[in-house]
């Protein structure tokens, strides 16, 4: 049991059309904001561990949203 200790709210995770959560490229921009806003965080070098593969980034190119055509 958890005597004492306050139970932890989880923040909502924003949800897109398709139903899942954020992706990587929408991550990869809140770090890159945080870093400029003075957090301290770096951005991880392509091939260290937890930073994400050239098969994440194919993965992710193809669920990408198409920019719509406009009508002149």
């Amino acid at each position: 049991m958890n005597y004492g200790k306050k139970p932890t709210k989880k923040k909502p995770v924003k949800k897109f059309r398709g139903g899942g959560s954020t992706g990587l490229y929408a991550n990869i921009h809140k770090k890159r904001d945080r870093i400029a806003g003075g957090s301290g965080e770096k951005m991880r070098k392509p091939g260290s561990k937890g930073a994400p593969t050239a098969n994440a980034f194919k993965q992710a190119a193809k669920t990408a949203k198409k920019p719509r055509k406009r009508i002149t």
